[in-house]
């Protein structure tokens, strides 16, 4: 494909609109296959974007990766359209923030950061031009398009957390090198240590969520001094890498959604998560009335999701994934029937084929979703996003799903389970449960 896109109509699947600005016109307003509006980030030929740890992002305050392809000439991602303005327009037409203003802005900074550095990246260039604002609430763009956003020496999660302060002295001043100085009482310490010259001394992304969580700054009922911040342990930066990267997981932290259009996508997103455990619960429930037949069209369905999902990639990356998670499903499998056998020595009986029926339930659980195991589930999530943002259709598909879950998981706990068409092997799990049950009970 030729990086040459004022010629051509199409970028990969992706109808070009208008350019929307970028060096050299590198990002563009474009139409997916199924018409939904997209940015499309052209980037420098040799950049590998992490795309899959991209797309695992999901906040209100940083914009949805949908796609990319890493392999195109050039690479290219694309992600969900926002149609705000970016902060330094926002700041010199309106002049700088005050008051809950800025505190929305630099609380939403943080748990965009959080939210980033949770799947293992760094934004690596956040500054008032990576940062959109929509009826007052920030969205972050462009995140991990470079080294240090893959996590590499050039400033990764703590060199964040130092851009995060000169955001915020820029929306507060206009100038974004003005001193921490020249901001609100109650701001000022927690920006202060941001800045700290040592990146060790820097606290966390949730730290910042933490302290921004108590700001009330001049302009609104009273000004107090935010919670004592804890910096991490101080550690000796590498000579040859003065900017070291914490890789540590960062607790997730609740994101409570700013007013304007972050609200309805944080209801969106509860609605689709909604609609996601509704699927899953059938998928369950049919798994333990037919076991066999039902665990072929779980493996079918989750690898067609990782598909889905990863465009880039392809069906062989999507079945290889699927394969890798069949021994950890068949282990819980395996280790739910025993566990309600062992049970039984305590006093009662279980039914040998329903022990076995409610294993494979098991294992399809972790099929679609377990530690580790997540991908399916939130591609089911984005699939139901665009549903999720209509309330009749929002109606529609929860009475649709809910009806047929309730349906599903009745028939789970009435019906006698079916492992069709393998019955040999239907009279010999019951026989062996038998066997292991009776010897139990004697013990």
């Amino acid at each position: 494909m030729s990086g040459e896109t004022s010629h051509q109509a199409h970028i990969g699947p992706y109808r070009l609109l208008s350019p929307l600005g970028g060096d050299a016109g590198a990002v563009h307003r474009a139409a997916g296959p199924d018409g939904r509006d997209v940015a499309i980030r052209l980037l420098p030929p040799g950049a590998v974007p992490d795309i899959a740890r991209m797309r695992e992002v999901l906040s209100p305050y940083v914009v949805d990766v949908l796609d990319g392809d890493p392999a195109a000439s050039p690479p290219y991602v694309v992600s969900r359209f926002v149609p705000g303005r970016p902060l330094a327009e926002t700041v010199a037409e309106h002049g700088p923030m005050s008051g809950d203003a800025l505190r929305r802005l630099a609380s939403g900074l943080a748990k965009a950061l959080a939210a980033v550095h949770r799947a293992g990246l760094a934004h690596g260039a956040l500054g008032p031009e990576t940062v959109l604002v929509v009826d007052g609430a920030p969205v972050v763009v462009d995140f991990a398009l470079g080294p240090e956003g893959a996590g590499g020496a050039g400033g990764g999660p703590a060199g964040d957390v130092r851009a995060w302060a000169a955001t915020v002295i820029f929306a507060a001043t206009g100038t974004p090198d003005a001193p921490a100085a020249v901001l609100p009482e109650a701001l000022r310490p927690l920006v202060e240590a941001a800045m700290a010259a040592d990146p060790g001394a820097r606290p966390s992304a949730a730290g910042l969520v933490e302290a921004a969580a108590g700001l009330v700054l001049p302009g609104g009922p009273e000004t107090r001094t935010p919670p004592p911040l804890a910096p991490p342990p101080r550690r000796a930066p590498s000579p040859v890498q003065p900017s070291p990267v914490s890789h540590s997981p960062v607790p997730r932290p609740p994101i409570p959604a700013p007013a304007g259009p972050a609200p309805e996508l944080a209801v969106a997103r509860g609605w689709a998560r909604l609609l996601t455990a509704l699927v899953m619960v059938i998928a369950v429930a049919v798994v333990v009335m037919a076991p066999i037949a039902g665990l072929v069209l779980s493996l079918c369905a989750v690898t067609l999701l990782r598909v889905a999902g990863t465009t880039a990639r392809g069906w062989a990356w999507a079945f290889g994934r699927t394969l890798l998670t069949v021994p950890y499903a068949a282990a819980v499998a395996v280790a739910v029937p025993l566990g309600l056998v062992a049970a039984t020595a305590v006093g009662g009986e279980i039914d040998s084929l329903a022990a076995c029926a409610f294993g494979a339930g098991a294992g399809a659980a972790v099929l679609w979703t377990a530690p580790g195991v997540s991908a399916p589930k939130r591609q089911l999530e984005r699939m139901f996003l665009s549903v999720a943002r209509r309330p009749r259709r929002i109606a529609a598909a929860v009475a649709v799903l809910g009806a047929l879950a309730l349906l599903a998981a009745l028939g789970a706990l009435t019906l006698t389970p079916s492992f069709s068409p393998m019955y040999g092997l239907q009279r010999s799990l019951e026989s062996t449960m038998d066997r292991l049950q009776n010897a139990v009970n004697r013990f």
